[in-house]
């Protein structure tokens, strides 16, 4: 593409000012909408865009889009990005990609009759532990794997869901949805597809606050014949705790961990070690952290892919085995 690449963002919460820091390297952010207006002014003021109060006024008078980010809650990516799409712009649209699978197919449909392209924020990928551990599977390093365990353990106090979609069932979909889907795709990502599941889920410390569970724990049979488990909650005390994936294979064993999947914290592998840079920061809300801030790399892969098609970046169909993935966790594990 020779000329500026022309962004716009829906939704301007948290997690729009990561997406609007990074669009301008590559472009310019036209328009910002939010339907809390100072918050749509506030981000438009700071990159000289045009404030929009309505996504369909936005998309009506906005006609040459390049890319648009949809940030807006997860029971509303459907809804926005196939507007989007259907107006002729290429989506990026933030985790989860919806909350339904029978949406995401929808999703990709309008993709697809529109000639757009529909890719998703999976910035977890780009951790350095998660692409060092990736090189050692796919080069069968550690021979065959037997057997992990998932433990994502967070900390979101009452505070974090007051005045907000948080918490809503409709809006939000569940804690495997809006805290942890990064980590359900890592594992799917690095170890192939769930054949079986079962479980528990219980909401201890957030009754009355939110719609679903705030812990759960999976046993689950992977497609290959390994097994292991997932374990999740919200509700360790004061703050995040560890997000660790710990695997045991024929030739090693190794655990990576830190707050957000980024550190090495064991490692003992026939004639391999794995070595990584600097782990970088957390994406840092104030009250509360979130998963490894990587949208820089996101931004940089998103246009290499607009330009060309093999370029390896997260597909909407990617999304869509998340989101599989996580309803057949809640379908399967009920809620107690």
């Amino acid at each position: 593409m020779n000329s500026p690449l022309r962004f716009a963002i829906i939704g301007c919460g948290k997690i729009a000012p990561r997406h609007a820091a990074e669009a301008v390297k590559y472009g310019q952010l036209v328009a910002v909408c939010d339907i809390i207006n100072n918050k749509a002014d506030d981000l438009a003021q700071s990159y000289n865009a045009r404030p929009y109060y309505s996504i369909d006024e936005l998309l009506e008078k906005e006609k040459q889009l390049d890319v648009t980010a949809i940030c807006t809650p997860n029971g509303l990516h459907a809804e926005h990005s196939i507007k989007a799409l259907k107006k002729g712009s290429h989506v990026l649209c933030e985790k989860p990609l919806c909350i339904a699978a029978t949406d995401g197919l929808k999703m990709i449909d309008a993709a697809k009759k529109n000639d757009k392209k529909l890719f998703v924020v999976k910035s977890t990928r780009y951790n350095p532990a998660l692409v060092a551990l990736k090189k050692t599977i796919d080069e069968n390093k550690l021979g065959r794997i037997y057997s992990f365990q998932l433990n994502c353990f967070w900390n979101r106090p009452a505070s974090y869901y007051t005045d907000s979609w948080k918490g809503d069932k409709r809006l939000d979909g569940g804690t495997l949805y809006t805290q942890f889907s990064h980590y359900v795709d890592a594992l799917l990502w690095l170890l192939g597809d769930i054949k079986s599941v079962t479980g528990f889920r219980k909401n201890f410390a957030h009754q009355n606050i939110i719609e679903f569970e705030d812990s759960g724990v999976a046993a689950i049979e992977m497609e290959n014949g390994m097994i292991g488990g997932l374990n999740w909650s919200v509700n360790t005390f004061h703050r995040n705790m560890e997000v660790g994936l710990s695997i045991i294979a024929e030739k090693g064993s190794i655990h990576i961990g830190g707050e957000y999947m980024n550190k090495i914290g064991y490692q003992s592998i026939e004639s391999h070690e794995l070595t990584i840079p600097d782990t970088g920061k957390a994406n840092d809300y104030g009250s509360y952290k979130g998963s490894m801030s990587n949208h820089d790399k996101i931004y940089e892969n998103l246009v290499k892919a607009l330009t060309n098609g093999d370029h390896p970046f997260a597909s909407a169909e990617d999304g869509l085995k998340t989101v599989e993935t996580i309803e057949r966790i809640y379908n399967s594990v009920s809620l107690q």
